[in-house]
């Protein structure tokens, strides 16, 4: 496994703290997704499961999903004792009845009026959600509620800084825009492509994908004069801008201070995605010269996300490449400059890559150089 302990480890603590009261050993599952506003998207955060993990990740549009819309509405939990679905549907009812599941209690996790997702209990027991149990579980809702709500405002509260950062410094546009989409989904991708494979949590990958668009903040601190040069950099000009990487761990140091952002979950993961998104598989990268796995995972996965979207983007300096040519060097590049296993999860669903283009296409304006 290469990532450390989380909010879901405690989660898992205190899944098996309520089971040991009396009336409560047959909470079976709880889950937690969280909400994006941006996006209007819910995705499976972190869970706990008495025996193997039941259901797939939850990935969509808020919208896709009537029964957590009526939830965040009204405020109101559904209680569901006797769960039903229709013959073979593929809905969360019918999802649930397969894997063993009779009971369940959706509700929101709502903070200072601001919606941060949803706590899903199941209970392989029918019946299970009497009024006393529910009674008695409402302090650890609150609990859970609470340890979700103060990660995510820390989250929420370092991504906003960035962003202000990089639009004082006319640094991202439009099109900065739809490369950091693109290439945050390409990571998140990669990231749940390999779980299975290296222990991964949704908690890791959701982490991968926030922080992902942050790669190259200590771009904001290359001039003008080499970041939007059109040509190739000389060699003068490209030390200087490898200095983005250490300049981005200062930015993102000197945030945490100054917001006091002390707390913020998986800090690790931020700085290695900054510190280390230029590192090379075989050791030619930068700063440090890192190889193979002593590259922090974060930062292998960044990296051929980063690529490939640079490679299939139109720049300033070239043409787009195709999907098929950007594979083919992803594939030749495999074990020199990137992670292997990286590079055949994002190559694994072409079909899914291009959904990410589809839905996050360049709108031209300004100049953006990535990859450098």
């Amino acid at each position: 496994m290469e990532q450390s302990g989380g909010l879901e480890e405690r989660l898992q603590s205190l899944h098996e703290e309520i089971r040991e009261w009396p009336g409560l050993e047959h909470l079976h599952r709880i889950a937690v997704a969280t909400y994006d506003p941006r996006g209007e998207r819910v995705r499976t955060f972190i869970h706990s499961n008495v025996g193997p993990r039941p259901l797939e990740p939850l990935s969509g549009r808020l919208c896709d999903y009537p029964l957590l819309q009526a939830v965040a509405g009204t405020g109101r939990p559904l209680i569901d004792n006797a769960i039903m679905s229709a013959p073979g549907s593929a809905g969360p009812g019918g999802r649930l009845l397969k894997h063993g599941f009779r009971s369940r209690c959706v509700s929101r996790i709502h903070w200072q009026g601001d919606l941060y997702g949803f706590l899903f209990l199941n209970s392989r027991k029918e019946g299970f959600f009497t009024e006393p149990i529910v009674s008695a579980l409402l302090p650890y809702r609150r609990v859970i509620g609470v340890l979700v709500a103060s990660e995510m405002t820390s989250t929420r509260a370092m991504l906003a800084a960035v962003h202000t950062a990089l639009e004082v410094s006319h640094y991202r546009d439009e099109e900065t825009g739809a490369h950091l989409n693109r290439m945050s989904r390409y990571a998140q991708l990669v990231a749940a492509t390999i779980a299975p494979t290296h222990g991964l949590s949704d908690e890791f990958i959701e982490y991968v994908l926030q922080y992902a668009p942050l790669h190259d903040v200590g771009k904001v601190a290359v001039p003008d004069s080499i970041l939007l040069k059109p040509g190739k950099l000389s060699p003068d000009e490209f030390e200087v801008m490898k200095t983005h990487v250490t300049k981005g761990l200062d930015i993102i140091n000197a945030m945490i201070h100054d917001h006091g952002l002390g707390a913020l979950p998986h800090a690790a993961i931020l700085r290695n995605v900054v510190g280390c998104h230029h590192e090379a598989f075989d050791g030619s990268g930068y700063p440090n010269g890192l190889s193979g796995v002593a590259i922090p995972l974060e930062a292998r996965i960044v990296a051929v996300a980063d690529v490939f979207d640079a490679l299939t983007s139109e720049r300033p300096y070239k043409g787009a490449w195709t999907n098929e040519a950007a594979a083919a060097f992803l594939r030749e590049q495999a074990g020199r400059k990137f992670d292997p296993d990286c590079v055949a999860a994002l190559l694994a669903d072409m079909s899914a890559v291009e959904a990410i283009q589809q839905q996050f296409r360049d709108i031209p304006s300004g100049l953006f150089v990535a990859g450098r």
